[in-house]
């Protein structure tokens, strides 16, 4: 092949490129002047480019002053009111009668720990934010379900990996997920080894218990072995509830598994959403109903279950084995039946298989049962002969001037909330107490 002829004032580059030496220093010699112009201009108008459009990074974070707005009078009660009348009607909107609840759970909380959970979509990262909320749900989810117990199962390069045992006392559940180095993310997730690991540790349950695996799942692939309809179907079957909230985008096989196995989906569109549709899931689901032979009508019969309430040692107690762990430790619960001695309660006594829980946790469970009905606005004082002067709970007094504020939805301008049974006046404050902390009318008692 002959070479080509190369000219002395041309570059050897690509075709496409239209580069040429003189050319250039022709045009820098000529303008010279003109080009620092045009240079200078150009950066002034990056920078005026940068102060316009924010980094992506900055874009992840929720500018709380701009959410809140100040009335006329430059005052913040008309934004503070309506967050509150938002959690009132979330409050009016749920079921006021009396539904049938498993107050019994067992729940497996399965964690995506891919690679997919290093993306930074999510500050600092969805793994990291991932294990900050997942201890935050722990902990509420105890709170309001103490009679039940709580697994965790990693999914990393394949397979699933048990990272806590099923346990009733949340300090054990936080201590797995505390340690970050041995849940660092890498490979893809399997859903179907997760799924029948978690299934595989609850399958010796009763029947009155409910049977739950949470999965957070940040990636868009899973890398099973087998058909992972089979594993749907066993869970159908076992009737195993799954729901997954999803940090990257709605998949089929996840929306499957939740719609077949009657569980929740959701997929966080930020952090605050990320929170609050996982939080969604801390109180015990409804039942779903039976048919049964009395009808479709008719009302589903109670199931007896067994229970020991045991016997408190102090610390001054002489130490002794523990039938749980076989260590020697002072404090202690003894089991009813067999006077066996456990570490802590809710718990199955290892020996006779009996379920032992105290009767606070038992009462504290009842409130998803019979929960307090929502208070009424009073949006008008009129017809009101004797008005009560103070809050019945807390015995403030109450304006005897309407807010000025715009009225919204389900907000007293008087600052009164009145319980449906016992006609008492409640202020917002311990309107928001009771329906989210104490569960109990101080009324009524109901």
């Amino acid at each position: 092949m002959a070479p080509r002829n190369r000219d002395d004032n041309f570059m050897d580059v690509d075709s496409d490129s239209d580069i040429s030496l003189l050319g250039d220093v022709e045009h820098r010699g000529k303008g010279k002047g003109k080009g620092k112009t045009t240079d200078k201009r150009k950066k002034d108008k990056g920078k005026a480019k940068a102060k316009e459009q924010a980094y992506t990074w900055e874009a992840s974070y929720t500018r709380s002053w701009d959410t809140v707005q100040e009335d006329e009078a430059g005052s913040l009660q008309g934004a503070v009111e309506d967050l509150m009348a938002r959690g009132r009607r979330r409050r009016l909107l749920a079921p006021a009668a009396a539904i049938r609840r498993t107050i019994i759970r067992h729940l497996v909380l399965l964690l995506d720990l891919s690679a997919a959970m290093m993306d930074r979509d999510m500050r600092p990262t969805r793994f990291d934010l991932m294990l900050q909320y997942a201890r935050e749900f722990v902990v509420e989810w105890f709170d309001q379900n103490p009679l039940g117990q709580i697994g965790v199962v990693g999914m990393r390069a394949g397979v699933g990996e048990r990272i806590g045992e099923m346990s009733g006392n949340p300090q054990d559940v936080l201590k797995c997920l505390s340690d970050r180095t041995r849940l660092e993310p890498t490979g893809e997730p399997s859903l179907q080894n997760a799924i029948e690991m978690a299934r595989s540790s609850m399958s010796h349950l009763p029947t009155h218990s409910s049977r739950e695996i949470l999965i957070i799942f940040g990636s868009l692939t899973t890398c099973d072995p087998g058909n992972i309809h089979d594993t749907l179907d066993a869970c159908v079957k076992n009737k195993i509830r799954i729901s997954v909230v999803a940090l990257a985008a709605e998949m089929k096989i996840a929306r499957d598994l939740c719609d077949k196995t009657g569980g929740q989906f959701g997929v966080a569109m930020n952090e605050g959403h990320f929170k609050d549709i996982l939080f969604e899931l801390v109180p015990p689901p409804a039942q779903r109903a039976v048919a049964r032979a009395g009808g479709p009508g008719a009302n589903p019969a109670a199931d007896l279950m067994m229970m020991g309430f045991p016997t408190r040692l102090p610390d001054s107690s002489p130490p002794s084995l523990c039938a749980c762990h076989s260590d020697m430790k002072n404090e202690g619960f003894l089991c009813p039946r067999c006077m066996a001695k456990v570490c802590d309660v809710p718990t199955d006594c290892d020996i006779c298989g009996l379920m032992i829980v105290s009767s606070p946790h038992l009462a504290r469970s009842y409130h998803h049962l019979f929960p307090v009905k929502p208070y009424e606005a009073v949006t008008s004082m009129e017809g009101e002969s004797e008005p009560t002067v103070a809050c019945h709970a807390c015995a403030r007094i109450f304006s005897t001037s309407a807010s000025t504020a715009a009225a919204s939805e389900g907000i007293s301008p008087w600052g009164r909330y009145r319980c449906p049974d016992c006609h008492n006046d409640f202020c917002t404050e311990c309107d928001v107490f009771v329906h989210d902390v104490v569960h109990c009318c101080p009324g009524c008692g109901k």
